[in-house]
């Protein structure tokens, strides 16, 4: 056995109502002045919490975008020097939370996280921006956020198109995490509880989800981004930022359609991994379990689908070429290809 762990150091409250202890968190944080960080959808939830929060709000930004575009960090920035804020508070998915992570990058402020998805980006010290329609991605412990609040009635909000795919996107994370090529004890034993979770989840989902369903899926998201956060990512997730910033496609959309795919290639890479999937679906065959959930939650069932034409692909597998990612074994071009034609198809794995 030969590994290396390092745990990332968080304060994390899991409970229903939990939402309504964000003062006393800020005030532990030492935030008396925060930018409340949310997207324009989001904004009538930003102002409620501005309101539980009281003096402790110094302004309310709604200004997030998905995949954390640079020059919509920048005018957020100007935005935290007017008010002179000390801290953030982020409501929301993974686009409030990138630009959380943004501004923490070059201010080191607190953050105090709330998430209103199951993206999962606030366990992760992991931060993907945009800049002239390329997603770059890097590591740093000043992107982590310092407290996170789950809060299972915020997610029983999310309409079931928005909840199934964010719900398939932590299971990525998780399935990415089994699969690292620097996989740890600690991370693989989250990822399998993780994707248990999220599968018994999913379905329910979709049909008559009740708080203890909303509970468990927000914990298999919590589960998958403490995971990922411990490891590095891998195939699934740069074939995924390439997309989203190339062609500014939904985040959640893209894992969607892409996990079958990259867990037909993993079967062959990390075929150990791939198994534990299949254990914790209770099912034989890990990319056909996956590709029948993707069916059930997402409308668009193909990059084909999702407006992606031969050409773009092309040019999405020379992008993944670009930078190194993590893999058992060096990943090549016609590879990446083969992955993105499988999901253009659409056809089952």
């Amino acid at each position: 056995m030969n590994f290396v762990y390092q745990a990332n150091q968080q304060r994390v409250i899991f409970a229903a109502g939990a939402r309504s202890r964000a003062g006393e968190e800020l005030d532990r944080l030492g935030v008396s002045r925060a930018m409340i960080i949310t997207t324009p959808s989001q904004a009538d939830t930003a102002a409620a919490f501005a309101r539980l929060v009281g003096e402790r709000a110094g302004i309310v930004y709604p200004g997030a975008q998905m995949h954390t575009p640079t020059n919509v960090t920048e005018a957020a920035l100007t935005a935290v020097s007017s008010v002179k804020a000390d801290g953030i508070l982020a409501i929301g998915g993974g686009s409030a939370i990138g630009l959380s992570k943004a501004i923490a990058l070059r201010t080191d402020l607190p953050q105090l996280v709330i998430p209103t998805t199951f993206a999962g980006s606030e366990m992760t010290p992991i931060l993907g921006e945009v800049e002239r329609g390329v997603k770059k991605t890097q590591r740093s412990p000043k992107v982590l956020p310092e407290t996170v609040i789950y809060d299972p009635e915020l997610v029983a909000r999310l309409p079931s198109h928005v909840a199934g795919p964010s719900a398939m996107n932590a299971m990525a994370h998780a399935i990415d995490a089994l699969c690292a090529g620097n996989a740890n004890p600690i991370s693989s034993l989250l990822a399998e509880e993780s994707i248990r979770a999220l599968g018994r989840a999913l379905p329910q989902l979709l049909a008559d989800p009740n708080e203890a369903v909303w509970a468990d899926a927000l914990y298999g998201a919590w589960l998958a981004g403490t995971c990922l956060g411990t490891v590095e990512m891998g195939i699934h997730h740069k074939i995924c930022h390439v997309l989203g910033g190339a062609f500014d496609l939904n985040h959640a959309d893209i894992h969607c359609v892409m996990l079958p795919h990259t867990a037909a290639f993993n079967q062959n890479t990390t075929p150990d991994a791939i198994r534990r999937v299949a254990r914790a679906l209770d099912r034989d065959d890990a990319p056909s379990a996956l590709y029948d959930l993707m069916l059930k939650v997402e409308s668009q069932s193909s990059l084909q689908a999702l407006g992606l034409t031969p050409a773009a692909l092309e040019k999405a597998a020379d992008l993944a070429m670009e930078n190194p990612y993590d893999s058992p074994r060096r990943v090549t071009r016609d590879e990446i290809l083969k992955i993105l034609l499988a999901a253009y198809d659409g056809k089952r794995p």
